[in-house]
């Protein structure tokens, strides 16, 4: 699942990346949106990009492509 598919309000659970950009991924990471990490989807723009997310108490905003990368399970 992506984050993308979340409605505003659920909560998700990091579960993995997949292959892409490495340094990106690497910067989510230091982000704090590493493996195991839970977030919930704050708000999305009308058309769904960017994205929203809380996770830890920090305030992230993914793009379509960025979040592509981050594969969740629905809490």
């Amino acid at each position: 699942m992506k984050i993308r598919e979340l409605e505003i309000g659920q909560r998700g659970l990091v579960t993995g990346f997949t292959q892409g950009d490495r340094a990106y991924r690497q910067k989510l990471i230091q982000l704090g949106l590493t493996k195991g990490a839970t977030f919930t989807l704050i708000r999305k723009a009308p058309l769904g990009d960017p994205a929203e997310i809380n996770c830890g108490g920090i305030l992230l905003t993914l793009r379509k492509g960025e979040s592509d990368i981050v594969e969740v399970d629905l809490l």
